[in-house]
């Protein structure tokens, strides 16, 4: 009796499932016994009961469970192989998921335990098994929305579920498994990879909540106040017990509060080395929330005292890192008089940056990353650059690319020349994610869409002026069709007048043989070039031949498809560069910073908290 592998092209009236018959013996818990295959349908006309009746014909198969396999091998059974039956007579059905067909296994669904973080785990449903590896890897990254490279590790049942690497697809259980993703982080072997293989273009790319040269983190929305010594724990607990019985303050000794303000400082840094008046002010919050015995009675809010005290304590903690050399603090040294600082102004992260001036990678000094910057200057002037060298150089450099930007106010012309990669869009993109942790592209896409809908409604609704002035703007596009970009235009043209900016000398436009023309009036601007329409103020210039980026007077990054790709370039290159936003457009650059990507404070001024309730309504 040969093995007979079920295909799915045999299951015509009910594909890909078996239907169970009268199977005996024994078999593993909870596997069913597969008994009958429908391979055709026979139907009569008679009349029995007034409807017709249908009999499906079916394949008798044989089942033998195969260990090493953990699946069924189907054989035909001996003697009678084909019959005629009723649909009363048959059982359940049950889908192919756990057999193996042709050596591959065939399912209607395969599900996953995915693992991304151990505060993120998600159920995922497959339509089949992946035939490989790498398949399972973009069916991940398809469910998921992942943007970086990952290998993948799996529970093991043979080994009490223990994390394996997954080198064969086959490796994986045959009807679900839990599977944990491993981000794939820049290290010396992967550039010394990258290197021998400069046609490769794959990136190596870093997690988005952790940056490559540091080890700062973007400031949470709810503070978690850390652990204390044992013993100061263990006095706050005690403490916490009398204020519950009998509403008794706990008359803080100098010794516990400086254990309680040196944690909360060093923890704090981890988020931000220059935090703000709110920032602070989440933290003491925290703290009485946690302890209630550390209220003060005589403070409006009940923690005045620890506001004020944690910012002292921030500041000897900063000198305490600038004396040990710590650059992100030490550029700042001037103000104290600090030999070689003269330092105008403080240094700190203008628009809340995480990563704003790290210091050197572990085993590197400045040579050594010039070095490797001029091999990337090398690696640019090549016809095919490689991007898997770029980034990798890109990652590598950060910090001394952040010196002299920060540091040494170096200029922007200047920068082009040492620095061709980082005026490219991918780097930029990169630049940004090194130093906020995010991913821009993504995040500034689906805020927009987000609130495009409402913005039009405002539009739609304004009068006078600039009622006027957004209905010249609405004119120019179809609101019917579901043209994206003209939409994002139509919000980015529309969003400065809204908020009273002037962006006269920021939208600019320019006829393709103009576009050598200097550009000397503009500070930081965007640039559309067309083809032969008349130029006005007010025209949105829907199909450019290209977009291009005006900083200091030049183009610096040119040939973007359209202007919301333009926009969205340009914003990260602001953080990239360390440019101020343009003095007539930083209502409209605050708002998408602020508003639209959520990035800063929650306090808002004014105008910004009056649109921003006009989005949420």
């Amino acid at each position: 009796m040969s093995p007979y592998w079920v295909r799915p092209q045999d299951f015509i009236h009910i594909t890909g499932n078996i239907l169970s018959g009268q199977a005996t013996g024994g078999k593993p818990p909870g596997m069913p016994y597969p008994g009958l295959a429908c391979r055709h349908t026979y139907v009569t006309t008679g009349k029995s009961h007034g409807s017709q009746e249908i009999y499906p014909g079916v394949r008798l198969l044989s089942s033998w469970y195969v260990e090493h396999l953990r699946a069924y091998e189907l054989c035909i059974s001996g003697g009678r192989s084909f019959a005629v039956t009723k649909l009363s007579e048959l059982n359940d059905l049950f889908p192919l998921s756990a057999y193996r067909v042709k050596g591959s296994v065939t399912m209607a669904s395969y599900k996953l335990r995915l693992i991304l973080t151990e505060q993120d785990i998600r159920k995922v449903s497959l339509d089949a098994i992946p035939g490989t590896v790498d398949e399972l890897k973009i069916q991940i990254k398809e469910k998921c929305n992942l943007s970086f490279e990952f290998n993948v590790m799996y529970e093991d049942p043979e080994f009490d579920n223990a994390l394996c690497n997954l080198d064969q697809i086959e490796d994986l259980p045959a009807a679900r498994a839990t599977v944990k993703v491993i981000p794939l982080l820049d290290t010396a072997s992967t550039t010394s990879m990258s290197e021998s293989n400069a046609s490769d273009d794959t990136e190596i790319l870093t997690t988005h909540n952790q940056s490559p040269s540091t080890g700062q983190e973007a400031w949470p929305d709810v503070f978690s106040i850390p652990n204390f010594s044992v013993d100061v724990e263990y006095r706050l607990r005690q403490a916490n017990l009398l204020y519950l019985r009998d509403q008794t303050y706990l008359n803080v000794p100098r010794d516990m509060k400086h254990c309680i303000l040196e944690k909360l400082a060093e923890t704090m840094y981890k988020f931000h080395a220059y935090p703000n008046e709110e920032q602070i002010n989440s933290v003491a919050l925290a703290l009485i929330n946690k302890h209630p015995c550390l209220k003060e009675p005589g403070s409006p809010d009940g923690c005045s005292g620890w506001k004020n005290s944690l910012k002292f304590k921030m500041g000897n903690y900063r000198t305490k890192l600038r004396k040990v050399g710590c650059v992100e603090v030490g550029v700042n040294g001037g103000k104290q008089g600090g030999p070689g600082m003269a330092s105008k102004s403080l240094k700190r992260p203008k628009r809340y940056e995480v990563n704003y001036l790290p210091d050197l990678p572990e085993g590197h000094s400045e040579d050594t990353l010039e070095v490797a910057r001029k091999l990337l200057v090398e690696e640019m002037k090549k016809r095919n650059p490689s991007a898997t060298v770029i980034a990798s150089k890109m990652d590598q450099t950060f910090s001394l690319r952040r010196r002299e930007i920060v540091d040494a106010e170096t200029p922007v012309k200047t920068l082009q020349e040492r620095w061709p990669a980082l005026f490219t869009e991918r780097q930029v993109f990169a630049e940004f994610n090194r130093i906020y942790t995010k991913n821009l592209q993504h995040d500034f896409y689906d805020a927009l869409d987000h609130y495009t809908p409402r913005f039009v409604t405002i539009f739609q609704s304004k009068k006078g002026n600039v009622g006027e002035t957004l209905a010249e703007f609405l004119r120019q596009v179809n609101l019917e069709k579901p043209d994206v970009t003209a939409r994002r235009t139509l919000v980015l043209r529309g969003l400065p007048v809204l908020l009273g900016d002037d962006p006269t000398n920021f939208y600019n436009s320019c006829l393709a043989s103009d576009v050598d023309v200097t550009w000397e009036q503009v500070s930081v601007g965007l640039l559309t070039v067309v083809d032969d329409l008349p130029l006005s103020p007010n025209l949105l210039c829907l199909e450019p031949i290209s977009t291009a980026i005006i900083v200091e007077g030049s183009i610096v990054m040119d040939c973007l498809p359209n202007l919301p790709q333009a926009m969205c370039v340009l914003f990260g290159l602001s953080y990239a560069l360390n440019l101020d936003y343009p003095n007539t457009m930083k209502n409209t650059f605050n708002c998408i910073q602020r508003v639209m990507l959520g990035l800063g404070q929650n306090k808002l001024p004014p105008k910004l908290q009056s649109l921003k309730n006009l989005l949420l309504s």
